[in-house]
């Protein structure tokens, strides 16, 4: 596959001239703002698949008229409430992934959070977790998560970055079904505890599926984060041009990757670790919720957690002895501690009231963090791997 990441320059487009924003300082910005958060409810995480007009789609289930989108979240992107925009991929299905637990000794730990969140394109999330008491797997301070691409080892990566940061250790836990995926905290404030879905969440499957040449090329230009010049009515014009194909060809390879359901969604991730320019937080506390249910019955307990609707993450991995045999997964944010302690504890009554067993449990509390998109093109891997080789 020739094609691999580029960065984005963009002109202005005629559709966001700067009339459309006559005074960005007077436009409100701030996540609560009624306004921003009818928007934000649905540009966080329900805008599933590609879509041609993705704005068009946020106006039209918001109910808020295109041309204020438009301004309001081209105003949100200008004032770092809203981190980045961009058409997200199920990374699964297209390359190597798992959750990666470091043990890195203490007096190392920022610098291999540095070198983790800004050197290695192929590490994502990546957090500093502590626990209220100390369990097994606590030495295990740094997580991140890593994709490498098809054909590629996780292993070896994992060796490398160990090398490089010092570790003293990790652990791949690679994810063997999904239950849950989608940040919307805006939409989730105020949940009760124990709201769910009436049916049990469905595990999608992590098996990669195979692209060609056209394929990855749109892919790529597709997934890049969007310019502010592109927050526009069409923004996939330059795109096209990236990858080297008319926009009506664009739109066909396009769909054709949405039912190979390796196009996740179109979204807005909001800046919601560090406060904004007011001192406004969209969330304080990250719990990794963790269970060990039997063996044989992952499936079913990743469903009945998966089906709450606080989980923005719930995934079936194995922990393995360090980690109390987990094998069920998920992540929850909130404002308050107590309140997503609370969450957690009306899963646990649930998951006895099914009649599912649950031998282990904690919480890996999320501190320092930064996230990101990981890095999936193969020229991207192999440049790196050769530069980081000579170190």
């Amino acid at each position: 596959m020739a094609a691999q990441s580029r960065k984005i320059h963009t002109a202005p487009q005629h559709l966001l001239h700067e009339h459309l924003l006559p005074n960005s300082m007077s436009i409100p910005t701030e996540h609560d703002d009624a306004t921003n958060a009818r928007i934000l409810s649905v540009s966080e995480d329900l805008v599933e698949g590609f879509q041609e007009q993705p704005f068009h789609v946020i106006a039209h289930q918001s109910g808020v008229p295109l041309e204020t989108v438009l301004e309001r979240i081209h105003a949100m992107l200008k004032a770092g409430v809203i981190r980045r925009v961009r058409q997200t991929l199920l990374a699964t299905k297209l390359a190597h992934g798992a959750l990666v637990a470091w043990k890195v000794d203490h007096d190392k730990l920022n610098d291999a959070f540095d070198f983790m969140a800004n050197d290695d394109p192929f590490s994502g999330h990546v957090v500093i977790r502590s626990t209220d008491e100390e369990v097994s797997g606590s030495v295990y301070r740094l997580w991140t998560t890593l994709k490498v691409p098809q054909g590629e080892s996780l292993q070896e990566h994992g060796e490398v970055l160990q090398r490089l940061v010092g570790a003293d250790g990790f652990l791949l836990m690679p994810a063997r079904g999904l239950f849950a995926l989608g940040v919307g905290h805006v939409r989730r404030r105020g949940l009760k505890p124990g709201a769910r879905i009436d049916n049990p969440a469905q595990m999608m499957t992590t098996t990669t599926v195979e692209l060609d040449e056209e394929e990855w090329r749109v892919l790529i230009a597709m997934k890049e984060e969007l310019q502010p010049d592109e927050i526009a009515e069409h923004p996939w014009d330059q795109r096209a041009e990236l990858a080297g194909v008319s926009l009506s060809r664009f739109f066909e390879v396009a769909h054709t990757l949405n039912t190979k359901k390796v196009i996740g969604r179109f979204s807005t991730f909001l800046e919601h670790i560090k406060p904004s320019k007011t001192g406004k937080r969209v969330t304080r506390f990250n719990g990794l919720f963790h269970w060990a249910v039997p063996p044989g019955r992952e499936v079913e307990a990743g469903g009945e957690v998966g089906r709450h609707h606080c989980m923005t993450h719930a995934y079936w991995r194995e922990g393995g002895p360090e980690f109390g045999n987990v094998n069920i997964m998920g992540v929850v944010h909130g404002s308050v501690k107590d309140t997503v302690l609370t969450h957690k504890a009306a899963i646990d009554s649930h998951l006895q009231e099914a009649g599912i067993p649950v031998s282990y449990t904690n919480v890996f509390w999320g501190g320092r963090s930064e996230i990101k998109p990981s890095e999936i093109s193969p020229q991207v891997y192999r440049d790196w791997h050769a530069e980081h080789r000579k170190r």
